[in-house]
């Protein structure tokens, strides 16, 4: 049995449309996905602001709490919970230049406007976790923002949503560039300079997913190690990734087996999850799969995850203590690799 938790967003089961081409599935709809995420063995689910509320932005307050309550009865329902919600302030047409950086101070309104009913949402589907993924808080043209001004408004928006509730926590979901070419929060250490920096760093964290460590040229477990170190670890999204490109979110494991033990282990050996934490897979199928198949990478992740899982458990540390006490470092590679190849 899995000592772990599991989280999963809506958006990773999708239609397969991307930048250079059409949707290849049909639409599934958001109960029929939630049915099948407890069925493969997931327990919680991840939201954005208008995965659990549609068309927000033309709802009153009190229009928006009664869809989510909505929601809330549907898991109930099926006996899984909110981890988060996160405000996706990159799609709309007023964050074009950014939402709580933009140059426009009407579009910076705008997302605090999104951010507070994201709290109001959360509040609704019992749960404390706001999550920001500064998708487009940064620049495509360096010349148009002073990066001293963006992180400062940045820092502001984090202490207005601290201000208008006092039990969420923020955690940000850090990432180097895209679809911008440079971030304001490119990486776990920004984003724990950020938390100092804010009203109460104690509700402000972080969550790293292992592709955009990757897109920033870093290790995803040394991701993970450096935030557990500042106890600001309070969520991951594990998947995989194939060098320093786009980000693909491909099924967890499936390009760098080693570097996902390391997540796994260095998770493991530090309890996260202690504190109710889940382990988000935040994977995306594949374009090319049939409409069949529109679970197995999840499946397929989840697999993964618990292999790993199983093999850090078997990992003899006496062993390891051993090689580090002797410096026999090619010893204990080997021994992880036997590990993983046999094992």
């Amino acid at each position: 049995m899995s000592r772990f938790k599991y989280s999963v967003g809506p958006w990773n089961v999708h239609e397969g449309a991307d930048a250079y081409g059409p949707a290849t599935r049909d639409t599934i709809s958001f109960e029929e996905k939630i049915i099948k995420f407890k069925d493969i063995g997931f327990d919680a689910i991840q939201f954005h602001d208008d995965d659990a509320v549609p068309n927000m932005n033309s709802l009153t307050e009190k229009e928006i709490i009664e869809e989510a309550k909505k929601v809330k009865a549907l898991l109930d329902k099926y006996e899984l919970k909110a981890e988060f919600v996160a405000p996706r302030l990159w799609m709309d047409p007023h964050t074009v230049d950014g939402g709580f950086t933009s140059n426009s101070s009407e579009d910076r309104e705008f997302a605090m406007w999104r951010a507070y009913r994201s709290i109001n949402i959360a509040n609704t589907l019992g749960c404390e976790k706001i999550v920001l993924w500064l998708a487009r808080e940064g620049t495509l043209c360096y010349e148009s923002k002073s990066p001293v001004q963006a992180t400062k408004w940045l820092i502001e928006a984090i202490n207005g949503m601290l201000t208008y509730d006092k039990n969420i926590k923020i955690l940000i979901e850090t990432k180097p560039n895209e679809p911008i070419d440079r971030s304001v929060c490119p990486t776990m250490g920004h984003a724990m300079a950020i938390s100092a920096a804010s009203i109460d760093s104690s509700r402000v964290g972080g969550l790293l997913e292992s592709a955009h460590a990757i897109l920033a040229g870093l290790d995803p477990a040394s991701e993970i190690g450096f935030a557990m170190a500042m106890g600001k670890l309070w969520g991951v999204h594990l998947n995989d990734q194939n060098g320093m490109k786009f980000d693909q979110d491909k099924s967890f494991g499936v390009e760098n087996l080693r570097q996902a033990f390391n997540q796994m282990k260095v998770l493991m050996e530090n309890n996260y999850g202690a504190n109710g934490e889940y382990i988000g897979l935040d994977v995306k199928v594949m374009r090319t799969e049939k409409q069949d198949g529109s679970y197995r990478h999840l499946e397929n992740s989840l697999k993964i995850a618990k292999a790993l899982e199983a093999k850090a458990e078997k990992f003899d540390c006496g062993f390891q203590e051993k090689c580090v006490a002797e410096r026999d470092y090619e010893a204990l590679e080997m021994y992880v690799m036997e590990l993983l190849m046999n094992g």
